[in-house]
């Protein structure tokens, strides 16, 4: 099992640009192993941010994407047929809780509500994660964590948290950094100018303004990075930007001009 946990731990530190104190909020959190349910809008570092904590705190990190087929057994574990019988498989919640790491259930709310009802022992004092069909109690090592995260402006009131759910975590709120910070995030991300950073987050900033008027979505700094790396490859600016960050939040033709617009304004 030792072979099992170390595929999880995060040897390179990742580049994570902190924006406020979150940093610090995380630490503290994980000092009293608090849950922590981090809140913001796709591609803005909330990922990033869970990998650069797993590795300043020297701790496995195992991520699960979660989606709405996924089912219990997915997360907890399940017995399986082999040549020599039936054996029990540890999931990822499992491995995590035996193990010491964090668990990071990335977009949460995309699992169905009776899949989530399984962290809730392991989100309050008692720590523990039953295995029904194996008829064991998993007591969660002291170093492990549960962090999940979602986007609250995108989902629908049919998919949001349940209170009961929500009252286990504490909360980091995420959103995109500030105009600087971001173009300091795509230029060492990508390796483009910071001229050409600016510019990227400047066309980001104005399609941001139109989510609820057209778009669901803004662009995203990872959507930005898509751009950087095309354009520092050598691909022209006008044409980065229309593969990496117009043409794939919206089909609108309208839409599309005033994006692309947009872009020949800085291009």
């Amino acid at each position: 099992m030792s072979n099992i946990i170390s595929q999880y731990r995060i040897e390179k530190p990742p580049y994570y640009r902190p924006v406020a104190d979150e940093v610090e909020l995380y630490e503290a959190a994980y000092s009293v192993r608090m849950p922590m349910m981090l809140k913001g809008p796709t591609g803005c570092g909330k990922t990033r941010f869970v990998e650069y904590m797993a590795w300043k705190l020297g701790k496995p990190l195992i991520t699960v994407a979660c989606n709405e087929d996924m089912t219990a057994s997915d997360l907890v574990g399940r017995f399986l047929l082999d040549a020599t019988g039936t054996r029990w498989q540890d999931g990822p919640l499992a491995i995590a809780a035996r193990h010491g790491a964090i668990c990071y259930l990335d977009e949460v709310v995309e699992a169905r509500q009776d899949t989530t009802v399984v962290i809730h022992p392991l989100t309050d004092n008692r720590r523990v994660l039953p295995l029904e069909k194996k008829g064991e109690l998993v007591h969660a090592h002291p170093d492990f964590q549960l962090v999940i995260s979602y986007n609250p402006g995108y989902q629908s009131l049919m998919k949001d948290l349940k209170q009961s759910t929500k009252q286990r975590f504490g909360a980091l709120d995420f959103s995109y950094p500030a105009h600087e910070i971001e173009s300091e995030i795509v230029s060492h991300e990508t390796g483009v100018s910071m001229q050409i950073s600016e510019k990227l987050v400047s066309i980001a900033e104005r399609a941001r303004n139109l989510k609820g008027h057209g778009l669901d979505e803004g662009i995203s700094t990872r959507m930005l990075v898509y751009a950087g790396n095309l354009i520092h490859r050598g691909v022209e600016a006008k044409n980065a930007c229309r593969v990496a960050l117009v043409r794939p939040i919206t089909d609108d033709p309208d839409m599309r001009d005033a994006l692309d617009a947009a872009v020949s304004t800085y291009f």
